[in-house]
């Protein structure tokens, strides 16, 4: 639980303010204190050190991205990362004032660097200033993103109908086909919320959902989650499902960041019972073939469902479609290229057997039943 702060406190103003700290309801002008509670979620003030020609802006909380110049007072929250195609790194057991740390990601997740990506350079790094101070309640406390935020559920037993985009790993279309689905479905004239249940903090994606037609959107953020690494995801996505049925939408478009195959929990959602029975549609986003065969023999084998369409890089031309269409027997359908398609084959299997009838109001969970398991042409 979040104490009070009992530190004095100096006024600083921030030239940045990281998206991820929306939650805290931050202004420019900040109240800093030099006491650090070390654990993710935990708003802290640092000072750039220096310039990079790349990875170098910090997407703020007016959804702009800014680059980050030496000297810029940025004030962003500590936090974990581990991507296979970024930065990767921890929350320092003990964060003090003139600790070095760096930029782990556009969202403004600070944390001590482990392992960098050859292409983007050494993550920028960053001085401690100190810790984020705000009043709650009458009381100073430390800021933290986990105040206020959507609370967990272990169990959820209705839904609306559930499409999941996943994909084989980072930078395979996943957004792209989440917002085209988005749009699609809401032409098609239903009301449709969304939300992106993995990854490291970040706005952009579920602004854009929002932008291309999604009446709510909410991510792991809203839940007080810095980076879905630690723990298990299950009872988060349900917490986020749940309250964006509070809005009573159609269809939930949920996008699972990162790969099903990594560190960022999209495994703990594809395996769980109640998510699998909610769940009409899974798109999955591949970049080659390899990647293709490996989602069809996941899925078959360890997920117990069907993919319902496979999309991204891999479905560029007819070399690739034609493989998963004849030899994995799975729609291949490009969110750029073919959206209208793509959405008709949503459509279709979110009301079970074609787009002709009304969509489900819910979907509901069935206690004890097995998965069914998907058809294999492989």
């Amino acid at each position: 639980m979040n104490g009070t702060a009992h530190t004095a406190t100096t006024s600083l103003h921030a030239d940045l303010i990281a998206s991820t700290t929306a939650r805290c309801g931050l202004s420019a002008d900040v109240a800093v204190s030099p006491y650090i509670v070390a654990q993710a979620g935990y708003a802290v003030v640092v000072r750039a050190l220096e310039e990079k020609p790349h990875y170098n802006e910090i997407e703020c909380l007016d959804g702009t991205f800014r680059t980050i110049r030496e000297g810029d007072v940025i004030v962003g929250v500590l936090g974990e990362r581990q991507a296979l195609k970024g930065y990767s790194g921890t929350v320092p057991r003990q964060v003090q004032v003139g600790d070095t740390l760096h930029v782990l990601n556009l969202g403004g997740i600070i944390g001590q660097c482990s392992s960098a990506l050859p292409d983007l350079g050494p993550a920028l790094r960053v001085e401690v200033l100190g810790s984020v101070v705000v009043e709650r309640n009458g009381r100073p406390v430390h800021a933290r993103i986990q105040d206020g935020a959507i609370e967990p559920q272990q169990t959820l037993s209705t839904s609306a109908p559930l499409v999941m985009v996943s994909g084989t790993a980072m930078n395979t279309g996943k957004t792209m086909a989440a917002c085209g689905l988005v749009e699609g479905l809401t032409d098609a004239g239903y009301d449709v919320a969304a939300a992106k249940l993995t990854g490291a903090s970040l706005k952009r994606d579920v602004r854009k959902m929002m932008s291309h037609g999604a009446r709510a959107v909410s991510t792991f953020t809203d839940a007080g989650v810095v980076c879905s690494t630690q723990g298990d995801m299950a009872p988060v996505a349900k917490g986020i499902i749940d309250h964006l049925n509070a809005s009573a939408p159609d269809v939930i478009v949920l996008e699972l960041g990162d790969g099903f195959i990594g560190y960022y929990g999209v495994d703990d959602l594809l395996v769980d019972r109640e998510l699998q029975q909610l769940t009409r549609a899974h798109v999955v986003a591949a970049t080659d073939l390899a990647g293709a065969w490996a989602a069809e023999r996941v899925f078959f084998e360890r997920y117990r469902a069907p993919i319902t369409a496979i999309t991204g890089p891999v479905t560029d031309n007819a070399v690739g479609r034609r493989y998963i269409r004849t030899q994995l027997g799975i729609p291949a359908v490009n969110a750029l290229q073919q959206s209208q398609q793509l959405t008709a084959v949503v459509d279709a299997a979110v009301h079970g057997d074609n787009a002709s009838g009304p969509v489900p109001s819910t979907v509901s969970v069935t206690p004890n039943a097995e998965p069914e398991v998907a058809g294999s042409a492989a």
